[in-house]
């Protein structure tokens, strides 16, 4: 009898040891996969996490469900969200114009900025007008800012017109028509 109870015991010991170690690798993969979300000053793909934490994509893809529903779920300050470049941890819309001053719009350069202000100001306009405005990096402004989604460039003859997306409304916290007022304000 009592040998039965050791035996019990000692089961429940290592059912006990095999559930924490378990937590313990899949914590130590979420939470390597959220350190490399929160400290990259870009978005990143699904390979590019996979090679990080040498797992295969399904199985990250899994972590990132899981930590987009542990950030919905608790009540925290920013969210994890995906973008055409990749994933990316982002402060949550409700709580961007508090700390907005403390990194204002940090991933874009000042030429960017720029030129958003710019396709913000005019659209729809041809990537042509930019150019003239800026010079040829507005074609790698252009590139990144349609990366990001940000904006849209269609072809246009031998140029390429350039507008908004919803995307540039949610990363700004407001409307497109509100941002070209403003704009038009201080010109």
């Amino acid at each position: 009898m009592r040998t039965l109870f050791f035996m019990t015991k000692k089961f429940k010991l290592q059912q006990t040891l095999l559930l924490q170690r378990t937590k313990i690798i899949y914590m130590s993969e979420k939470a390597l996969i959220e350190a490399a979300l929160f400290v990259s000053d870009k978005p990143l793909t699904l390979e590019k996490i996979a090679a990080m934490v040498k797992m295969d994509a399904d199985e990250v893809k899994t972590y990132i469900i899981r930590l987009q529903t542990d950030y919905r779920i608790e009540d925290r300050g920013f969210e994890l969200v995906q973008t055409p470049e990749g994933y990316e941890l982002r402060v949550k819309q409700q709580y961007r114009e508090q700390v907005a001053k403390l990194a204002p719009f940090a991933d874009l350069s000042e030429g960017m900025m720029r030129t958003l202000a710019i396709i913000a100001a005019k659209q729809p306009v041809k990537q042509s007008l930019i150019v003239k405005y800026q010079g040829n990096k507005t074609y790698g402004y252009i590139a990144n800012l349609e990366a990001k989604g940000l904006i849209k460039a269609e072809k246009y003859s031998r140029t390429k017109i350039c507008t908004t997306t919803p995307e540039f409304e949610k990363y700004f916290g407001t409307s497109s028509e509100q941002i070209k007022a403003m704009l038009g304000k201080k010109s």
